[in-house]
């Protein structure tokens, strides 16, 4: 009977978390598919503003320029990351505890902190835009993406990547083939959250965009004064359910991939 009562209290505790979770976006999804523009009226079903979505020019120009800045952002970002936690890893033990220290600033420093003082470094080097949006979300990616590549290097086996140099493999050859592979599902993590925290941000992306740039972020806090339109509702619940079926595709691949042997050479 105490056990029951137990699994009682520890559902309902993670059925309130969930609902405190998901009940704003499950507004916003239901809202999306209501006729009315009102967000207290229900005007019946309609599937308009999904069709809209596609036919506003100012909300597909902010999609463009939010995903393109994630995605070069995020690719950019993982090519600097991954090769700055193989140097870092490299160091000896006091100045490895020194750069990772640095490292987790920008992390735990505030956002409208790092977005001013990137727009003071902005323009006094160059026009506020596109660019300057790039370079900052590339400057707080970075962080991300070393600390997600970073446990896969403390697991490495060095002895392999020695063997494959013993065995006549060039120092480039052995780091494809050998290294590589290894740090493969930690740079994965590390550019899906790059990806991830990119298209969510605001802050810095308002103190750096400059005029004439918008990304979704903007473009929604910029009509907050008006109304938000319902066909951004549209928008976000299409790219919930983007996000939702990559992670169950992430999730299926991971359960179907092959166990590795645990032996070490």
């Amino acid at each position: 009977m105490v056990d029951r009562f137990k699994n009682f209290i520890c559902r309902s505790y993670i059925a309130v978390i969930m609902f405190f979770l998901y009940a704003p976006i499950l507004v916003l999804i239901v809202s999306s598919f209501n006729a009315s523009r009102s967000r207290v009226i229900w005007g019946g079903f309609t599937l308009r503003w999904y069709v809209d979505v596609f036919s506003s020019r100012s909300i597909m120009e902010a999609l463009y320029t939010t995903l393109a800045i994630a995605f070069l952002s995020s690719l950019i970002a993982t090519l600097i990351g991954v090769t700055g936690a193989i140097g870092i890893s490299a160091m000896r033990l006091r100045n490895y505890k020194i750069v990772m220290a640095f490292t987790n600033i920008p992390m735990l420093n505030a956002d409208i902190v790092t977005g001013i003082s990137l727009m003071l470094w902005f323009v006094k080097f160059m026009p506020l835009g596109f660019s300057s949006i790039l370079l900052s979300h590339v400057t707080f990616n970075i962080p991300y993406i070393i600390l997600s590549v970073m446990p896969k290097l403390q697991t490495l086996n060095v002895s392999i990547y020695e063997a494959a140099m013993d065995l006549g493999a060039n120092r480039v050859y052995a780091f494809f083939r050998i290294v590589l592979p290894e740090l493969t599902e930690g740079i994965i993590a590390g550019f899906i959250m790059a990806f991830t925290i990119s298209m969510d941000d605001f802050v810095v992306t308002y103190f750096t965009k400059g005029a004439g740039v918008n990304t979704l972020s903007t473009m929604i806090y910029g009509e907050l004064r008006k109304g938000i339109r319902p066909e951004l509702y549209a928008l976000s619940t299409l790219i919930f359910a983007a996000a939702l079926i990559v992670l169950i595709i992430v999730n299926i691949f991971t359960e179907r991939k092959p166990e590795k042997s645990s032996g070490r050479l």
